[in-house]
């Protein structure tokens, strides 16, 4: 079915046109830039995180938040589930859920924490520790592949420019998950 302006050819870039436009004359909504960059941001993270789960993690049986949980544990050492949630930008429920698949796959385990009887702490098993160096070589030899479309200078300015983006949410009351 066509709708406005043949959008039964619409792609993402015809859409963000598309978007701009009505948003801005019909609307009156006036940061179209902001738009195109939040846009174009969410759409790069989207297509690099599944190419990563396709290509690396789910060959390898694993999930892109079942590595992201796996990874922080393998480079920060044993965690509080609460503290492997925050630096792997997850939720405590998440973290708790995929503790308990990992842990059956034989590359975490929970083990009473020191502070008090109901607190755990993750960390990964041997099989675990050469899992993720595995995993890590084929991720990272992928993570080289998208980055060398820019060169180093340009690499370097958008991580620049990604950091101060985050750092600007300091001026407002942003959500985070933890």
């Amino acid at each position: 079915m066509a709708g406005e302006g043949g959008t039964d050819a619409l792609d993402f870039w015809s859409f963000v046109e598309l978007a701009e436009r009505r948003l801005a004359e019909e609307f009156g909504f006036r940061h179209r830039t902001a738009t195109r960059l939040l846009l174009t941001l969410n759409r790069a993270s989207a297509i690099v995180t599944y190419d990563l789960e396709a290509a690396v993690h789910r060959p390898r049986g694993l999930s892109w938040a079942g590595f992201r949980l796996l990874f922080v544990t393998w480079l920060a050492g044993p965690l509080e589930p609460g503290r492997a949630a925050a630096v792997a930008g997850m939720t405590r429920a998440a973290v708790s859920n995929l503790a308990k698949s990992l842990e059956a796959d034989g590359l975490l385990v929970r083990s009473p924490g020191e502070r008090d009887g109901r607190t755990v702490v993750l960390s990964l098993t041997e099989q675990g520790q050469r899992a993720m160096l595995d995993v890590f070589a084929a991720q990272n030899a992928r993570e080289h592949e998208w980055a060398d479309a820019l060169t180093d200078t340009e690499q370097h300015i958008l991580i620049m420019l990604l950091n101060k983006l985050i750092a600007g949410r300091q001026r407002f009351d942003v959500r985070e998950r933890s």
